[in-house]
């Protein structure tokens, strides 16, 4: 079967197009009207990005995204609780695609309590309702998504809040970004292309991913997207901690216990040890017979690369997915989960 007959059989969604028009998302989250002019002379001591999946990877990135610069404490919670530092001083960002995670609604009922400075990025749910009756700001984005196919409006909403509150300033950046994403949308729709070989190789393996410094959210999130996407088992860690002890698993490994693929995620910027650090890892891993693919982008900005490659890693994961023979949109043990928890 041609690319196109595994996409018809098995994208029930539609998610192709949802992928191919990711920009379009950036363009919306980035013209979206908000008001924080109550915020705006507020000096907060620390950040607080409280999300799970989908909804907090935008976090990560974003740590990753402006490496360097910002000069505000910024943490991702993942979990039930706010760290006990968190006060009024404190501006507490929820992002909850749905408005209805039950661990960002826990972090929200806790920040009302310490009285901390609030800001939601929601399509609705519980938590719309829990901002509207509290007269908390509402960064009100398009519904309809599944969250990990809306990094394009949860990210660039987080991204839009810090440029309004003036601790960044990106709109030249972001421009790059929605017109690289508009064509390597055309780009990996297209047939036999990168995304799709890159896919290829790495069906019947496990794929481990190496990344290091502003590519450990890139990394994260190409695991993850293999997960969710391709029902797919896929592990990740950066350099250099991986050379401190992960590295040490590669002495003992025997391809029928554990038939995987590495993949090395590089970038011209890294720190010169870095580099050296993947080249020799190259030459263990191809000492133990483990092909290892590398990616990486030619783009001339930082942070443009980064984006590129989250979206190429968008578009490998949903081929893995549909050449695999699976629904790239199903996630029924998460389902499951939640039922059960409910």
């Amino acid at each position: 079967m041609q690319i196109q007959d595994f996409i018809k059989k098995y994208d029930t969604q539609n998610q192709f197009n949802v992928l191919k028009e990711s920009y379009k998302q950036v363009a919306d989250a980035w013209n979206n009207k908000i008001d924080l002019s109550h915020l705006k002379t507020e000096k907060f001591s620390s950040i607080l990005f409280c999300g799970l999946g989908g909804s907090a990877i935008s976090g990560d990135l974003f740590c990753d995204y402006l490496s360097g610069e910002l000069k505000i404490p910024f943490n991702v919670v993942r979990g039930y609780n706010l760290p006990a530092f968190a006060d009024e001083t404190t501006l507490i960002i929820i992002s909850s695609y749905s408005g209805n995670t039950e661990e960002s609604i826990s972090c929200f009922e806790q920040a009302l309590r310490k009285n901390s400075k609030i800001v939601i990025i929601t399509s609705g749910g519980k938590i719309g309702d829990m901002s509207a009756s509290n007269k908390i700001p509402v960064v009100k984005i398009q519904s309809g998504l599944q969250p990990r196919y809306a990094l394009g409006l949860s990210f660039f909403s987080l991204l839009k809040i810090i440029q309004e509150l003036g601790i960044a300033s990106e709109e030249n950046n972001v421009k790059k970004i929605l017109e690289l994403w508009q064509k390597r949308g055309e780009e990996y729709s297209s047939d036999n292309n990168q995304a799709v070989q890159i896919a290829n190789e790495i069906i019947g393996f496990i794929p481990i991913i190496y990344s290091s410094e502003f590519f450990a959210s890139t990394g994260y999130r190409l695991k993850c997207q293999l997960n969710e996407n391709s029902k797919l088992h896929a592990f990740h860690n950066s350099l250099p901690e991986m050379n401190h002890n992960e590295i040490i698993g590669w002495e003992s490994y025997k391809e029928k216990q554990f038939h995987t693929k590495v993949i090395c995620l590089t970038d011209k910027e890294y720190h010169p040890q870095n580099k050296k650090r993947f080249d020799i890892l190259r030459e263990i891993l191809a000492e133990q017979k483990i092909e290892v693919l590398t990616l990486s982008s030619n783009e001339e900005n930082k942070k443009v690369r980064i984006m590129d490659l989250i979206f190429l890693s968008d578009w490998i994961s949903f081929y893995a997915s549909v050449l695999r023979g699976f629904d790239p949109s199903e996630i029924d043990f998460i389902h499951r989960m939640k039922q059960r928890l409910t």
